[in-house]
């Protein structure tokens, strides 16, 4: 009885032991079967809800493998980059932000520009400060907000208003154009300049306004794999959804332009 009691035990500690490695080293700890191979792609943060679907489709057709997204400002991700950050992918919103990371021989092969994007502006919903065109930034009074200039939204701000011959004194500088867009869907700002984009994905919340200037600044937005990336195999095949027809597709819908 003694030795059948302890069969058991060891049975069960058996087990138990196995269920742990679930969850430790070489799994991704989303605790799906086969996890342990995590794809890292750094992408502007216009991409945000587009390369998420993306992301969603690449995983069902590569079970076990998961989709880390670093959403932000494409100056400092490249800089994230150049500075070591492990990374497969990289999304530029501008080629001046992507050749920081081909000029310090970061990228691997050329990369290629898969989509462009256009500036609107942005007013809260009910435009409290009666924007009606790009003019009315300039105006005393109005609370405005750009992306810092640095950041590929900030200066297509710049060319655009330059081009409109508008002079604007921005109440904030934010980091990337999602920090933008939640300043004015907050009514933190009677006004801003965002992407086209960013307004379609807040989904009513915010008022888009378009002005002909903005085709003077529009941005080309490149992807490249990066330099040693750890999954070098998986990083062209996520590059190729991208700009092949599906990733068109997602992009399109999202209110991007073809390349």
């Amino acid at each position: 009885m003694l030795k059948r009691t302890a069969a058991v035990v060891v049975l069960a500690l058996t087990v138990l032991a196995g269920c742990g490695d679930a969850g430790g080293e070489g799994s991704s700890g989303t605790g799906r079967p086969g996890d342990g191979t995590t794809l890292t792609v750094f992408a502007a943060a216009s991409l945000t809800e587009t390369f998420t679907a993306l992301g969603r489709t690449f995983e069902g057709a590569h079970p076990g493998v998961r989709v880390r997204f670093q959403f932000g400002g494409s100056s400092t991700l490249a800089q994230q980059i150049t500075q070591g950050a492990p990374a497969d992918v990289f999304a530029a919103a501008s080629p001046a932000t992507m050749r920081t990371v081909t000029v310090a021989g970061d990228a691997s092969g050329r990369p290629r520009v898969f989509t462009r994007n256009r500036l609107v502006i942005a007013v809260p919903k009910g435009d409290p400060g009666k924007v009606a065109k790009v003019g009315d930034l300039g105006g005393p009074g109005l609370k405005v907000v750009l992306c810092a200039v640095q950041v590929p939204c900030g200066a297509a701000a710049e060319t655009a208003l330059a081009a409109a011959r508008v002079e604007v004194e921005p109440v904030s500088r934010e980091k990337d154009v999602k920090a933008v867009l939640t300043k004015v869907g907050l009514g933190e700002a009677d006004a801003g300049l965002v992407y086209r984009t960013d307004v379609k994905a807040a989904g009513g919340k915010i008022t888009g306004i378009e002005f002909p200037e903005a085709a003077k600044a529009i941005n080309d937005y490149p992807i490249v794999e990066v330099a040693k990336a750890p999954h070098s195999a998986l990083a062209k095949e996520f590059i190729q959804l991208v700009v092949g027809e599906q990733g068109r597709s997602v992009l399109s819908r999202a209110g991007f332009e073809g390349p």
